[in-house]
């Protein structure tokens, strides 16, 4: 009786799979208003609190961001011109150092760096053991998702006008509009509720016709109060396996 066997061949070697290179995720930035109000005094409080840099202190694995920006240059797509290992090696090597520069000095400025009205990782900081992972681990962005609801750091943070009734003479508001990562930051903002009952927190997200759908629901929980306790939270991207 005839053998039946594969008809690809097992071990020959995968000689035209295209070579690995980092992937990069689409990811779609959501413009957003935050107004906080509540008594004068517990506003100025919160405003304190809430500055700071803007940034995440993430420990950086440079040799591995090195190697992603040494890949596409030594193996990039067909039909785009190489340069040569030695030039792709010292090119990466000159952006691991301005990566590692730029970082430390931003680092320099954690603690005096007020410029950000609204800084997350101040308010709701991200714990150490996630901060050594680095910002691209699932890990990491799996942690912000279930405690800020967004990805990545907010960004083109800005104070706003307030909009409060000039009557209201013991009240104060701080409006700041920002925009976030694919999602808006009702995990954060649900979570500021909690530590500052006293103030009112409202989140109005700027979604464009047509877009993000399911996130609207989630949002308005945040910003309407905790009327639903299982309120849906998106999937994480992994940029990587």
């Amino acid at each position: 009786m005839p053998s039946q066997e594969s008809p690809a061949a097992t071990d020959e070697p995968d000689a035209q799979a295209p070579p690995w290179r980092p992937e990069r995720t689409h990811m779609d930035w959501l413009r957003n208003t935050l107004a906080v109000s509540g008594p004068t005094e517990e506003v100025a409080r919160f405003r304190a609190a809430a500055a700071g840099s803007g940034m995440i202190s993430w420990e950086l694995d440079l040799a591995a961001l090195e190697e992603e920006f040494l890949l596409p240059m030594a193996a990039p797509p067909d039909s785009v011109p190489a340069i040569s290992l030695a030039g792709a090696k010292l090119l990466a090597r000159r952006l691991r150092e301005a990566v590692a520069l730029n970082h430390q000095r931003a680092l320099s400025g954690l603690d005096t760096d007020r410029s950000c009205p609204l800084d997350l990782h101040r308010l709701l900081p991200v714990p150490a053991s996630i901060l050594k992972l680095g910002p691209e681990e699932p890990a990491s962005r799996d942690w912000l998702l279930a405690h800020w609801g967004t990805t990545r750091p907010l960004r083109h943070v800005e104070e706003l006008p307030s909009r409060l009734d000039r009557r209201k003479k013991k009240m104060g508001e701080l409006r700041v509009g920002f925009w976030s990562a694919d999602w808006s930051p009702w995990q954060a903002v649900v979570r500021l509720r909690r530590n500052w009952s006293a103030l009112s927190f409202v989140l109005t997200p700027d979604y464009a016709p047509g877009g993000a759908e399911g996130q609207g629901e989630a949002a308005g929980a945040a910003s309407a109060g905790e009327r639903n306790k299982s309120a849906p939270v998106s999937r994480a991207r992994a940029r990587r396996g």
